[in-house]
């Protein structure tokens, strides 16, 4: 009996080497794979090489090739030469003798030195072509409506961005003009460097020394300019006098028509619903996914081996920069835990708070709570998301509040407090150093702007001007929450106007004379842009339409929808932008949250008016925009892990795919207080990012590198980055000596986004051009009937 069990046992287990041989990772075969079908008539005697070995005098091929046997009378090889073969052509990279085979073909054709010989041979790389007519895969007439559509989708944006000052993707620009025939008023960096960066620069951009908020000397500052200020249909007006009553005196500073705008979002609308138009941008949302999977199947040892290729640089040392994250949960909780307990030593005796006019110190505070500094834990802290937090926003906002009290939000996470946000400075400050400890990470922090009172603006800057809260590796967005039914409810505000000049007429008073507000004009220097912050998810009981009352008249308790909002922060930053571009500052731009939950309209309004957005889930539901997106290469900060508690579980998150069609998007933290563990939660993102999609090393810097292109960061440090050349199109503006993105990935790209263009732009150009002729011919019949 134990002889029968040994026979089996060794029967099983030279199965399993079989199969473990042939599914030898990380290549798998399918299970009717003709290899495995070979080697199992092999070994079963069913072809020829068994009846070879069972005649006198010859040797089967496998005893040559030193084969043995294991409790089975039919021999087998651990490494079948097919399979080794297969797995050959597999890994194969173009060998010397065919690089030389390639350049002296191309000898004739190009004469170029010898050094950019090399780089052209390192770009290329094996490309996927479609031959033959109606390559779309749809009828001539349905790729023409779409491609109107998409062109008509395009120029609207383009208008948009143009207007205001904010960027356009180039190379979708120029397919544009060809089409237009006329030069597009888009937005180019005219922050040009005093010193161009050389190609051989350090990757470190160098700074100044002196702190930037060392010196608020109002003499130092620009001159007034003495301007008045009038809030017209709740967009501000500049004048050349003091006295606005005169109208003559009016800055010509250009603004959305109200009416207009309202009519471009119509039409979008309807595209977006237009099934023949759907079925065209969800079919080559589908190409573009399969053609980077052949992509990657081709070309994906080539990307490897030009990483490996360069000195030093890997996906640690390169540039990342986390575009959406919040000042008031940018530490992880085990942070903010250490810091509550060290303060609570250092600083028990200082008041703190005021409660019912009576002064309280911190350790009166903790007092009534029955707490001191031995008992808190994580735990008690209770700022972690959890499963309860899923599809329930309102319980989320209450994880900002400490142990559940919303007085040590108020104490340890504000700014504007009874010590001045002192505690909140300093915490921001040690999360700043260990970016700058990092050397390689940095952040867009967002701090919040209200709109209840006037001074709202002056007391931010002054805390962070005051505290010096500066470091190079961090840029500020101030966020606007949604939350006007609030103050209206509480009779904070008395209509929606009131809440927009709060917001903006402050900024327009420290372009026009900067001395009035000191700390506001330095605090600027640093902001990049506008947020627009709340729960999606809200319902919206009213639509932006031409009846809808203008914010002077809005009084009611009910919240404006979200394209109401984004359109007045809109105007009114286009005005600021005229204005501070005439006097030499730098420029704002509109990346508020959208498309994280709620209706498919917000990510409509966001394409029109914002330069990149944030999450972006919604996109997955609407092919037409996503293809829209992809198109305009809106940049898109996604943050899974955020998702991943709030609306959509890890693995329904759209980013992988995104990021195979080629969309821009980058990995974001959002929030690492309510939702990671570690002291690099950017790291912590993009590693689990990458354990569960399996992303490649070629992917992750592609990831860094998107990130660091729709960022705020200025032009020139950006060419310290990623190299001087980074705004030319393709593999031109990529350095893969600072970025670690190959450039075969970067040419892919390119090349794909020209071919989607010319699809289109080309459909719209062939329309027009037999319009002309059937009006030529028209013509013609009638002159010959004439005569």
């Amino acid at each position: 009996m134990d002889g029968k069990y040994k026979e089996i046992a060794e029967e099983l287990f030279s199965r399993s080497l079989v199969e473990s041989d042939m599914r030898s990772a990380p290549y798998e075969f399918p299970e009717d794979s003709p290899i495995e079908q070979l080697e199992e008539r092999r070994r079963g005697g069913e072809g020829p090489a068994a009846g070879a070995a069972d005649q006198p005098g010859r040797e089967a091929p496998w005893a040559l090739l030193g084969l043995f046997t294991l409790g089975s009378p039919s021999p087998f090889r651990l490494e079948p030469d097919i399979l080794l073969r297969a797995k050959q052509d597999f890994l194969k990279i173009d060998s010397a003798a065919d690089l030389q085979l390639y350049k002296e073909q191309n000898e004739d054709l190009v004469d170029h030195l010898p050094k950019e010989r090399d780089v052209l041979l390192e770009r290329e790389f094996q490309r996927v072509t479609i031959s033959g007519e109606e390559t779309c895969g749809v009828p001539f007439t349905d790729l023409l409506d779409a491609a109107k559509s998409v062109v008509k989708a395009l120029f609207i944006r383009e208008k948009y961005m143009g207007l205001s000052l904010q960027s356009f993707c180039k190379t979708t620009a120029r397919f544009l003009e060809e089409l237009s025939g006329k030069p597009l008023e888009t937005r180019v960096y005219e922050e040009i460097p005093e010193t161009p960066v050389a190609a051989d620069a350090p990757v470190h951009p160098p700074f100044t020394d002196q702190h930037p908020y060392e010196t608020c000397l109002p003499e130092a500052m620009p001159p007034d300019l003495g301007f008045g200020l009038r809030m017209v249909g709740s967009v501000i007006h500049v004048y050349t006098k003091r006295d606005v009553v005169d109208r003559s005196t009016e800055l010509d500073l250009p603004y959305p028509n109200l009416q207009e705008f309202i009519a471009d979002m119509n039409v979008l609308m309807a595209l977006i619903i237009n099934g023949p138009i759907k079925s065209f941008c969800y079919r080559r949302l589908q190409y573009l996914s399969s053609k980077f999977q052949m992509h990657v199947l081709l070309n994906e040892m080539k990307e490897l081996a030009a990483q490996k290729k360069v000195p030093h640089r890997d996906f640690y040392n390169i540039r990342k920069v986390d575009t959406h994250i919040h000042a008031s949960s940018c530490m992880n909780q085990k942070h903010l835990l250490r810091f509550i307990k060290r303060t609570m030593k250092k600083h028990l005796d200082e008041i703190v708070h005021v409660e019912k006019g009576k002064e309280q110190t911190l350790k009166e505070v903790f007092e009534t709570m029955n707490l001191t500094a031995y008992d808190l834990s994580v735990d008690t802290l209770d700022v972690h998301a959890d499963r309860n937090t899923f599809h329930r926003f309102d319980k989320f906002n209450t994880k900002y509040n400490p142990i559940g009290e919303s007085i040590l939000r108020e104490i340890f996470i504000k700014t504007d407090n009874q010590v001045s946000g002192k505690y909140f400075a300093h915490i921001i400050k040690e999360v700043m150093s260990d970016l700058e400890e990092s050397k390689y990470q940095n952040a867009e922090l967002r701090l919040s702007v209200y709109g209840r009172s006037r001074d709202e603006w002056d007391k931010l800057a002054k805390w962070a001007v005051s505290h010096k809260v500066h470091s190079n590796n961090v840029r500020w967005l101030v966020q606007v929450p949604r939350l006007f039914d609030v103050y209206r409810t509480k009779k904070q505000l008395a209509n929606f106007q009131e809440m927009l000049e709060n917001i903006f007429l402050p900024l327009f008073e420290a372009t026009i004379h900067p001395a009035s507000h000191p700390e506001l004009h330095l605090f600027l220097e640093h902001v990049d842009g506008f947020d627009s912050v709340d729960d999606e998810s809200k319902p919206e009981h009213r639509i932006f339409n031409q009846d809808s009352p203008l914010p002077g008249a809005w009084v009611e308790e009910d919240n404006p929808p979200y394209s109401y909002y984004l359109y007045y922060m809109y105007a009114n930053m286009t005005v600021l932008n005229h204005l501070r571009r005439k006097r030499g500052f730098h420029t704002f731009v509109l990346r508020p949250h959208c498309g994280e939950a709620g209706p498919i309209h917000h990510l409509v309004s966001a394409f029109m008016l914002s330069e990149n957005i944030s999450h972006g889930l919604l996109l997955r539901k609407a092919p037409v925009l996503q293809y829209l997106y992809y198109l305009a290469q809106i940049g898109i900060a996604m943050s899974p892990l955020s998702n991943n508690s709030l609306f959509l579980s890890y693995h329904r998150n759209p980013l992988p795919e995104y990021l195979s069609r080629g969309l821009m998007v980058s990995l974001s933290t959002d929030d690492p207080l309510q939702f990671h563990f570690t002291k690099e939660p950017l790291m912590e993102e993009y590693s689990i990012a990458t354990q569960v999609w399996k992303l490649s090393s070629c992917d992750m810097c592609e990831l860094a590198r998107n990130s660091v292109l729709m960022s705020g960061f200025s032009h020139k440090v950006k060419s310290y980055w990623l190299g001087p050349n980074y705004l030319k199109e393709g593999s031109e503006g990529n350095d893969i000596r600072r970025t670690n993105v190959p450039d075969i990935r970067v040419s892919y790209r390119f090349e794909t986004l020209c071919q989607e263009l010319t699809l289109i732009t080309q459909a719209v150009q062939t329309a027009e051009l037999e319009t002309i002729q059937e009006e030529d011919s028209l013509t013609m019949s009638s002159s010959l009937g004439t005569q």
